[in-house]
């Protein structure tokens, strides 16, 4: 089902001149049954390394979805949960090479609609913000082997940096992009901003309700925020619904379908 919430929409009166997307990417421009970003990364890196990062997702996965926890609690967990992962990439000697080939071997796919969203995005010259907790070497690979990298796309995202032999250096832990701390506030780069500054709105897409911080909380009046509710979040359907203007359960979240909600756009 889809749930909208009010007239947003209608209000702000897009089309695509005036509007810019900013999207989450694992299990948003990907399926939910997907590899995430994270998952693929490791792919080559063998058990012991899969075990290790199973363990941590166990304790942390429950503590970022449970909202009854307090903010800065929950960032401090998120912050040591990302160190620790990135600390194993490193341990189990990542390579640049193995990114590529395991993104070649991975089970990961878009969502239905997405590649041709992102594909009439640049034919009508949209930039798209892709703003994500994962791995941005990742997605970048991906998009590359699916022919659609555009040069109206920035991400935003965890990138690993290779010495000359192409090996994974020691990740700066400063720059860790977790679920509690992703915004695009001073992410993006003075030349990509020439892209977005005379773009009065923004189409938020995420699947976390922190997603919709993606966004500044002053720019939320020219945000139209769309929430994909997930299988294992949909016991969250209500703050869902307090959290985003629309709404999509896993079933009827299609780009394919939100291209013609957007046919103002597109």
């Amino acid at each position: 089902m889809k749930y909208v919430n009010g007239n947003k929409l209608e209000k702000l009166k897009i089309n695509q001149y005036n509007t810019y997307f900013v999207i989450d990417f694992d299990k948003t421009i990907t399926t939910n049954s997907s590899q995430d970003s994270w998952s693929v990364s490791g792919i080559l890196l063998g058990e012991d390394f899969k075990k290790n990062m199973d363990e941590l997702y166990k304790i942390y996965r429950p503590i970022e979805l449970d909202y009854k926890i307090e903010v800065k609690e929950k960032e401090k967990a998120m912050r040591v949960w990302y160190e620790q992962c990135m600390s194993l990439y490193f341990k189990y000697n990542l390579t640049e090479e193995k990114i590529k080939i395991s993104v070649q071997k991975s089970k990961m796919e878009f969502r239905e609609g997405a590649k041709e969203f992102l594909q009439n995005a640049y034919y009508k010259s949209i930039p798209i913000v892709i703003l994500s907790a994962g791995i941005g070497n990742v997605i970048e690979q991906f998009l590359n082997e699916n022919e659609c990298y555009f040069e109206n796309m920035y991400i935003i995202s965890n990138f690993f940096e290779f010495d000359k032999e192409g090996k994974v250096q020691e990740f700066d832990n400063s720059k860790i992009i977790h679920t509690s701390n992703k915004t695009m506030n001073g992410k993006i780069p003075q030349s990509f901003q020439e892209k977005l500054k005379s773009r009065r709105y923004k189409i938020l897409i995420g699947d976390l309700r922190e997603d919709e911080n993606m966004v500044e909380k002053e720019e939320w009046d020219t945000t139209l925020k769309i929430g994909i509710l997930k299988p294992e979040t949909e016991n969250m359907l209500e703050q869902y619904k307090s959290t985003f203007d629309i709404v999509l359960t896993e079933k009827e979240a299609s780009f394919k379908d939100l291209q013609l909600d957007l046919s103002n756009i597109f």
